[in-house]
């Protein structure tokens, strides 16, 4: 990026960036203005223009807009302020030591100022609709990084970095639908992500776990981006994978995933077709650029995805998310 810079962003007012249009820049240029290290809770609008895939639909995603700003440093001023369903935009400062697994009401954004970190804990979203989770860190969780569970939809996890823990870092299960996972860097987790929580939750998981992920940066992770039961048509593009443990996607259950576009550097094993004792799922794999990695399986077909997007050259992938995905 030339002329537009993150750090131009800051100099411009609120009332000028509620009109600010992105169309005429390029993917990686909307971002990098979307992720302004000087963002403050007035640009949450101009935000949800880079909003791609399934939080799109089913009424959007638009999180808190709309409702008071309240910036919080410590553990119980936090679970405080994102414990209702009303309209609310949270801020988050400094390093907060979490206890478990803390409840998140709907209709809210928490949005990290630069260098924010939860650590010890995590987030769980449970039958909630319309969150937005952005520039965090999240480091050292007892439990899950991010749960999202019992039908919760409309959910956006964009640009947050993730460190290790002790189970997933972000977990999607339960029927949860119209999700959206982007520019977001994973550093060295294992048990990355999971979509869908187990074999015998089709009753519930089938017709739903319709996630997008996109932009990703898998770094040096072992498995699970994602592990796929049910699901389809799962669209996982234009991510980054570098020095890839056991594998990069599973797909399970008669789950469908489209896998294209990415970029896999060191990744051999990319795509399991079953995994465990999970029966097998379907997947498409296309257009992928490949770095001492071997071409992902397909197997069986799998549909389109119900919205518009376009895909980045898959050769420029790495390049552009190395230099945008993660936290401020």
């Amino acid at each position: 990026m030339s002329t537009i810079t993150r750090r131009a962003l800051g100099l411009v007012t609120a009332t000028v960036l509620a009109t600010v249009s992105l169309a005429s820049f390029s993917p990686a240029q909307a971002h990098e203005l979307r992720t302004g290290d000087s963002r403050n809770a007035a640009q949450v609008q101009v935000q949800q223009t880079g909003l791609q895939g399934y939080a799109t639909m089913n009424g959007g995603t638009t999180g808190g807009a709309g409702g008071p700003t309240t910036t919080v440093t410590t553990a119980s001023a936090f679970v405080s302020a994102v414990s209702s369903s009303s309209a609310k935009i949270v801020r988050v400062s400094g390093t907060i030591a979490l206890s478990g697994m803390v409840n998140v009401g709907s209709n809210t954004s928490i949005i990290g100022n630069s260098g924010a970190t939860f650590t010890g804990g995590g987030l769980n979203f449970d039958s909630d609709r319309n969150v937005i989770v952005q520039n965090m860190r999240f480091n050292n969780w007892s439990d899950d990084a991010i749960n999202v569970q019992d039908a919760s939809t409309n959910l956006w996890f964009d640009n947050n970095t993730f460190g290790t823990g002790y189970d997933g870092a972000l977990d999607i299960k339960r029927g949860s639908d119209y999700i959206t996972v982007s520019w977001n860097r994973f550093n060295g987790t294992d048990k990355t992500m999971l979509l869908g929580h187990s074999d015998d939750n089709g009753s519930q998981d089938i017709g739903h776990l319709r996630v997008s992920y996109h932009h990703n940066w898998f770094n040096g992770t072992n498995q699970r981006t994602p592990r796929v039961r049910f699901g389809s048509t799962v669209h996982v593009y234009s991510n980054y994978y570098v020095n890839i443990g056991a594998y990069c996607v599973a797909t399970t259950m008669n789950a469908g995933v489209l896998f294209e576009g990415n970029y896999l550097e060191n990744a051999n094993d990319a795509v399991h077709i079953g995994e465990g004792d999970s029966d097998p799922g379907r997947i498409l794999s296309r257009n992928n650029h490949l770095v001492n990695t071997s071409t992902p399986a397909s197997s069986g077909s799998v549909a389109g995805v119900p919205y518009g997007y376009s895909l980045d050259t898959p050769s420029n992938v790495k390049s552009i998310v190395t230099a945008s995905a993660g936290a401020a």
